[in-house]
């Protein structure tokens, strides 16, 4: 009965992402297609996410429907939620959303990164580090929202909001 169960949320999981991605592309059907700098209109990635969501999830629907999720380990450890990390992570989160318009993207998201750095670290059970792990979370955050904020908004010309009128930051 067990076994038989097992299959039936294997299936549900594989279902769920199939639906996902026919969410996606049905969302994605609304963004328009117009090319930008590259040729790459700004519904590209999401019909590309779609078409790789669609392909995951009726990878999965078939391995569970043909005896289930190969090598699949039951779930180990302390099985509790870590809520210290959940908070972390989603004060990150709420923080992006609350200060972008106003600090601006790279900023915002830099903080977040910081925010979900620190419960991840938290969860793994490391310690704060001080002052100079928060910095290097914030230089590393700077590092990886910079470039992304240039390629949305000089390539693929995708306004988002920044400091300046200039673009670049």
């Amino acid at each position: 009965m067990g076994a038989l169960r097992s299959l039936r949320y294997q299936t549900l999981v594989g279902a769920s992402v199939v639906v996902l991605a026919v969410g996606l592309a049905v969302g994605a059907m609304g963004i328009p297609s117009d090319a930008g700098y590259s040729g790459v209109g700004p519904n590209f990635l999401p019909w590309l996410v779609s078409a790789g969501l669609l392909v995951c999830g009726v990878f999965l629907v078939f391995e569970a429907r043909t005896g289930g999720f190969r090598d699949f380990e039951s779930a180990g450890g302390d099985e509790k939620p870590y809520w210290s990390g959940f908070v972390w992570m989603s004060t990150g989160l709420l923080i992006n959303a609350a200060l972008i318009t106003t600090i601006g993207f790279v900023l915002s998201c830099a903080l977040c990164f910081v925010f979900a750095s620190r419960g991840m670290r938290n969860s793994q059970g490391q310690t704060a580090g001080g002052l100079h792990a928060w910095a290097v979370d914030l230089a590393v955050g700077l590092i990886v929202a910079a470039p992304v904020y240039w390629m949305f908004t000089k390539f693929l010309a995708i306004n988002l909001p920044g400091i300046t009128q200039s673009g670049w930051i």
